[in-house]
């Protein structure tokens, strides 16, 4: 009786000590002092990508995009991408291997928008493109269809590898709104337990998003056909 209890006692010494390590874990600050700096450097951006908005729209007549979603991930959420990555929860590993503490999305109204932008994104001094994925002329098997960007922005503000002129990366996803409303919906069914016939509803969201591919041409063909009545009255009158 004596044995077991003793052993029950450094069981229950051993869940505690667990438990509170789980729990500082997740009290930590994973970003350090350098959370403060990225709704700053957020903030820049998106002040940035509005501007270009407006010029766009001021020599075309169209809006650049119709929509611009930004995050900061949250702690909990960069602790657990750092175990899923198998790195160790640091401010080095969440600012520097992960790459996208700050997020946005830009949801455009036509396919050739979202070139546009990456070409803009290209130009800008402050900006490297370090990775890039074309998932619209490289379409994922499942259907999935986005323009993927990692950038590296060179900022006023240090970082946690010792530089003043600090570098954060940006993670940036460019859609059309059908591909958009499709990446939500799939999201959605993805994470349904229990669905039965997956393989068919797996080949009925390919589908659907072939189908919605194609809608995008035809309103990027109306774009075009549009612009190019434009110009002929231009030169006509």
């Amino acid at each position: 009786m004596k044995k077991f209890s003793l052993f029950s006692f450094f069981i229950h010494l051993f869940m505690l000590n667990y438990i509170q390590k789980i729990k500082g874990l997740y009290l930590m600050n994973i970003y350090g002092d350098y959370e403060k700096y990225l709704e700053l450097i957020l903030e820049t951006l998106s002040k940035e990508v509005y501007k270009l908005n407006d010029e766009y729209k001021n020599k075309t007549g169209y809006k650049l995009f119709e929509h611009f979603i930004s995050r900061i991930k949250t702690n909990e959420s960069m602790i657990e991408k750092c175990k899923r990555r198998e790195f160790e929860p640091t401010t080095y590993n969440a600012l520097k291997e992960i790459k996208d503490a700050i997020g946005v999305r830009i949801v455009c109204g036509f396919v050739d928008d979202i070139y546009a932008l990456v070409g803009m994104f290209k130009k800008m001094s402050n900006i490297n493109v370090v990775e890039e994925k074309d998932y619209i002329l490289n379409v994922k098997p499942n259907g999935y269809r986005s323009y993927h960007m990692i950038l590296e922005i060179v900022t006023n503000f240090p970082d946690c590898e010792g530089n003043e002129k600090g570098k954060y990366y940006i993670e940036v996803q460019l859609r059309t709104i059908a591909m958009d409303s499709w990446a939500s919906l799939e999201h959605q069914m993805k994470y349904k337990k229990n669905i039965r016939n997956h393989a068919r509803i797996t080949k009925e969201l390919k589908r659907c998003a072939d189908e919605l591919a194609s809608c995008d041409l035809n309103m990027q063909t109306i774009k075009n056909l549009i612009e190019e009545s434009d110009n002929n009255e231009n030169i006509i009158s």
